[in-house]
């Protein structure tokens, strides 16, 4: 098995740092979400051995993020307090027979990277409900770490609702800690048996604060007002909610990903409107170029039991970067309880309030109440209350 750039001892913050284990559902050269922003900051209290989704040979580029095509599982030091173990699996290890046995194989690479580094985990922390949990130890701490509702978004990530109830309900008699991202989240748990504790999504108000003199983004030339909507485009985003925006006479910039499945036609002939553009996913750090030109921030999600459990990490972002943002009716929107956002379901209204919402959008006394209001809801803070739920010494060395 390959080693590359693994820690010396006493790189990641002495010897008397507890390490952690994060299985995460996102690969860390993708796109950074809540499994990645939560390890950066819990990094401040443990070493962290970041265990990537597994990928086969025959995995599509796009679902790689630059991981190269490889048999063996490699060992990488991404910071001095983060190393990461990049997975491999069996070829179409999501299909459902072989889906159910990737997990034993996950675990064999997580005691080979853990046997190398000659750690012993303090907590193994898992961002899906998958067979990871319950294998290290009586003296290990396992924690379930959700950040959606598994079963209601069986069908949105094709994968059998049965298998899912199953895991779901193998994962928590396994875990000590269950943690949720949303009071929604946390009454479907509690349904279960768990006591869960809320942590909801945060932001890195760090990253945003030089939004208004960042370059301008390569061939990005709509006319104004511009609205934004920044993330993954699939099923859970209403396309009416769009095309209202549009016919508002508002224009329309999307950054990110996009599932070929969702509203195929709709969304090409959206994208044929002269004031419209799709961008496709960008690097974390170039997101404030396109922030500088976006006058309005949009989470245009449908009402599904899904997206009800979520929290869209967009709603925070957009707040960081000074802008407003107009928003369906979602409980983690109406958890953080402000007037920064506006509410709107009908697609009509959801048009006219981008248009209002926009008229001020530049002010800078609204920017400056925008930007601290986000602070307030860091990625640190939110590591702080994972920290204490896993029992780690809670410190900024």
């Amino acid at each position: 098995m390959a080693v590359e750039r693994v820690p010396e001892d006493g790189e990641q913050g002495g010897e008397t740092a507890p390490w952690l284990v994060v299985c995460a559902v996102n690969s860390w050269s993708g796109t950074a979400r809540t499994d990645r922003h939560i390890t950066t900051q819990l990094a401040r209290h443990a070493r962290v051995l970041w265990v990537d989704p597994p990928v086969s040979v025959v995995t599509p580029a796009d679902y790689r993020h630059g991981a190269p095509r490889t048999l063996r599982p490699r060992l990488i030091r991404e910071t001095p307090r983060i190393t990461r173990l990049a997975t491999v699996a069996q070829p179409f290890h999501t299909r459902r027979g072989v889906r159910l046995a990737t997990p034993a194989l996950v675990r064999g690479q997580i005691r080979w990277a853990l046997r190398r580094l000659g750690v012993a985990p303090k907590a193994v922390i898992a961002f899906s409900a998958t067979d990871l949990l319950g294998r290290w130890g009586d003296d290990v701490i396992d924690v379930l770490y959700a950040t959606d509702d598994y079963l209601a978004g069986a069908d949105l990530m094709q994968i059998n609702p049965d298998d899912v109830a199953r895991e779901e309900h193998k994962a928590l008699a396994r875990a000590d800690r269950v943690i949720v991202v949303s009071e929604v989240l946390a009454e479907k748990w509690r349904a279960l048996g768990a006591d869960p504790v809320v942590v909801p999504g945060g932001v890195r108000s760090d990253a945003y604060t030089g939004v208004e003199s960042a370059p301008l983004p390569p061939g990005v030339d709509l006319p104004g007002p511009v609205a934004g909507v920044v993330g993954h485009l699939s099923d859970r985003i209403d396309i009416r909610l769009l095309n209202a925006v549009v016919e508002a006479g508002c224009s329309l910039l999307m950054v990110g990903s996009r599932d070929e499945r969702w509203a195929a036609e709709e969304f090409a002939a959206l994208c044929r409107h002269p004031r419209v553009m799709a961008v496709g996913p960008r690097p974390f750090a170039e997101l404030p170029s396109y922030f500088r030109v976006i006058d309005v921030g949009l989470t245009p999600y449908v009402d599904s039991a899904f997206n009800r459990a979520s929290f869209p990490l967009k709603t925070l972002e957009y707040l960081a970067a000074g802008r407003p943002v107009v928003s369906t009716d979602l409980p983690a929107v109406r958890w953080l309880d402000t007037d920064l956002v506006t509410v709107v379901t009908d697609p009509a209204a959801f048009g006219a309030a981008v248009r209002d919402a926009a008229l001020d959008a530049r002010q800078p006394e609204l920017i400056r109440r925008r930007q601290e209001f986000a602070s307030g809801h860091s990625w640190a803070r939110r590591a702080e209350r994972v920290a204490q739920a896993i029992d780690l010494p809670v410190s900024v060395g």
